[in-house]
């Protein structure tokens, strides 16, 4: 893959440039910082940007959320060595594709850049056209088309994403929507099978969404999509009619894998 590296550690830099290159990614660039990030985007093109936490001016955060309003097709993997509390769920809401924790091992790296990649092509069909008219990828694999899906998440990266996996376990994505409220909006239109639901958004979060939702499409199976696991979060989506939980980052085989128990694929 195609990678630019932004940290303002100097050994860090050429620590992740040499494993990378070592394990076969191009890398188009190393930066000490986020300043004029936006524009070594549009010249170098690349496909996944490392990112520090603790940058001069702008941190990490930020930047996530700079790139993935302009490139949403652009997989950023968060590095820090920080113990914030909730930094990993932060990073996974604000778009992480992936995230390390400093100091890291070469393996777990390699690992992470491994399964960014596989997501990228588990989305990939997106970019191909119809295989069969008004039908995704999947849907043609599986024999039939499997229902419909509405997606609500305020990042442009992570609905790409989800609607790539959708479609390969045969729904059609007919809607993606940023925020509860058009979430909620959606659901009554369409009346989807599945609705994936961000936790964290805009307008309205997902949580208070959920039940608005559930009462405009009673036969719609909500899931919803966080970055944080904690049992109380997810004990109080499920009583408010959620059927489960998809975390970021997220991962292919997990996702369809959930996706296709739910419709008893």
């Amino acid at each position: 893959m195609r990678v630019i590296i932004v940290d303002d550690n100097a050994a860090m830099r050429k620590v992740l440039a040499a494993l990378l290159t070592g394990a076969g990614h191009q890398v188009l660039g190393v930066f000490e910082d986020g300043n004029g990030l936006e524009e070594r985007i549009r010249e170098l093109a690349p496909e996944v940007v490392c990112l520090d936490y603790n940058l001069p001016g702008r941190d990490g955060l930020s930047l996530i959320k700079v790139i993935h309003a302009e490139w949403p097709q652009i997989d950023v993997i968060f590095i820090t060595a920080s113990s914030e509390t909730g930094i990993e769920e932060k990073a996974a809401d604000a778009g992480a594709s992936g995230f390390i924790r400093k100091p890291f091992g070469q393996t777990q790296i390699i690992n992470e850049l491994r399964a960014v990649d596989e997501t990228r092509k588990a989305a990939n069909h997106l970019s191909r056209p119809p295989e069969t008219a008004g039908a995704p990828a999947g849907a043609k694999e599986e024999g039939k088309l499997r229902g419909t899906a509405v997606i609500a998440d305020d990042n442009g990266s992570v609905r790409l994403v989800l609607k790539g996996l959708l479609e390969e376990c045969g729904l059609r994505v007919v809607q993606s929507v940023a925020n509860g409220a058009e979430a909620v909006q959606a659901a009554a239109n369409h009346q989807p099978r599945v609705l994936c639901l961000d936790i964290n958004m805009p307008v309205m979060g997902g949580l208070e969404a959920l039940p608005k939702v559930v009462e405009a499409s009673p036969k719609t199976s909500v899931i919803m999509v966080t970055g944080c696991a904690d049992k109380a979060l997810v004990a109080q989506a499920a009583g408010l009619g959620a059927v489960g939980y998809i975390l970021k980052p997220l991962r292919p085989a997990y996702v369809e894998n959930f996706i296709r128990r739910l419709l008893g694929a």
